[in-house]
């Protein structure tokens, strides 16, 4: 019995000739009543193809949460077998109103499940709910909500498994038009792996790792000190590798101090881990595009490298994408127990001049983000925006002085940043290991 439901989902019945005598009264009835120049609910457009999803869980690795939404029937998110409750959401890139929501299940299906809306990833508002469920392909239509985000939220498996979905289509309108060309999603960090396994409860790089897995970025960043204490070799392969070393090969690193400190010699281990992940144009300092945006992947160990510096300003002078990021270990702002390091203000300086967008860093284990500034700390609406992301799995450092133009903290919970690039526009949300947004970024336009 169906306790709520905004509209009830259309299901495949066979047909008989009161069926098929119902079916013909309705669509007379609807065309009479349909309002002039709208086609229906039915005829908004999808809007949830390609988008960043994530879920509470994963079976393993082949099912992560974007095959929901990959337009590819024969691929599905399934969530970890026998526990609920479960959900998958998507962030649909902008405020929708959402029209009708379309699930296709695969065998382990939900009995009862809710569809919810939110404008920030915190507070949902339900559209529609299911009490019993029978699996197969449910069709809401009619629906009625404003938001950013949809989520599915399975609270009553209908099999002794997980849940299971082929896809997901939202439909609606996009408030600003059709979603911006050139969208990809990238998951971030700093400060990852401490020398500990997912045998122990504490241990936090396990569960960031499967956090940034369930999202499915295009690409991984990390912002320096990714393996605790000395980054030995021998220490990655215990630590990161069996973590976050599960998608290496779509990760684009950085060195922090920690790398630094290698009885073997500095970045030894860093180097003989990551090879030309780290070095792909033969130093620890490179540059890629992706998009309308150009990467610049620098070591702040080395500022004071006359090399460096030079590759820099070359790179950029060279650079012909309209939207620049940055990501290196030492921030010039932090509120947090290292503070300012002025190591970084040269390059900012260059940074700065050519229109760098936004800045990525590590070092203080918390999660903040700033204004848009000036090397000097000026906030101007030019200036670059910096966010710290080191909260990968190292131990939390306190908030201890609040910087200017400081607008958000947050310390003890441990996430990652999912930023979302568009040819013009980016954005991001701070993703605590629960799944649960812990803040969100203004959509900023690049320079």
């Amino acid at each position: 019995m169906r306790l709520y439901a905004s509209v009830p989902p259309r299901r495949t019945l066979p047909l008989t000739p009161s069926l098929v005598l119902a079916a013909v009264l309705l669509l007379v009835g609807g065309l009479l009543l349909a309002y002039p120049g709208r086609a229906g609910a039915a005829a908004d457009p999808l809007i949830s193809h390609g988008r960043p999803a994530t879920s509470s869980s994963v079976e393993d690795s082949t099912f992560v949460p974007g095959k929901a939404f990959d337009g590819d029937p024969a691929t599905r998110w399934a969530s970890a077998e026998g526990s609920d409750p479960q959900w998958i959401r998507v962030d649909l890139g902008s405020t929708a109103t959402v029209s009708r929501v379309r699930l296709s299940w695969e065998a382990a299906y939900a009995k009862a499940y809710r569809v919810e809306i939110s404008a920030d990833g915190v507070t949902w508002s339900r559209l529609a709910t299911e009490t019993a469920g029978n699996g197969g392909t449910d069709d809401w239509t009619g629906l009625s909500g404003k938001g950013r985000h949809l989520r599915v939220h399975g609270t009553a498996r209908g099999t002794s498994y997980g849940y299971s979905l082929y896809e997901v289509e939202v439909y609606g309108t996009l408030d600003g038009g059709p979603p911006p060309s050139g969208a990809f999603t990238v998951v971030a960090a700093g400060d990852i792996a401490d020398r500990c396994t997912a045998s122990s409860s504490s241990c936090a790089h396990p569960k960031t790792a499967a956090l940034a897995q369930r999202i499915n970025p295009k690409f991984y960043l990390t912002m320096g000190d990714n393996q605790y204490d000395d980054a030995l070799l021998s220490d990655f392969r215990a630590y990161y590798d069996k973590t976050w070393g599960v998608f290496k090969a779509r990760t684009r690193p950085v060195p922090g101090n920690h790398e630094t400190y290698d009885p073997a010699g500095p970045l030894a281990g860093y180097k003989s881990y990551f090879g030309a992940l780290a070095y792909p144009q033969g130093r620890p300092y490179y540059s890629y595009d992706e998009g309308n945006w150009h990467f610049l992947a620098l070591d702040s160990n080395s500022f004071d490298d006359p090399a460096q510096i030079q590759w820099l300003k070359d790179d950029l002078a060279r650079n012909t994408k309209g939207c620049v990021a940055a990501y290196f270990h030492h921030p010039l702002y932090s509120s947090g127990g290292h503070g300012n390091d002025p190591v970084s203000k040269p390059v900012w300086q260059i940074l700065y001049g050519a229109g760098t967008d936004l800045v990525l860093n590590g070092h203080d284990h918390h999660y903040e983000r700033f204004a848009p500034q000036d090397p000097s700390g000026r906030a101007t609406p030019g200036g670059i925006v910096e966010i710290v992301g080191g909260m990968g799995g190292a131990e939390p450092y306190p908030i201890e002085t609040v910087q200017p133009n400081s607008q958000k903290r947050i310390s003890g919970t441990y996430g990652v940043l999912k930023l979302d690039f568009t040819d013009t526009t980016y954005t991001w949300q701070y993703v605590g290991t629960d799944g649960q947004v812990k803040d969100t970024g203004p959509t900023y336009t690049c320079h």
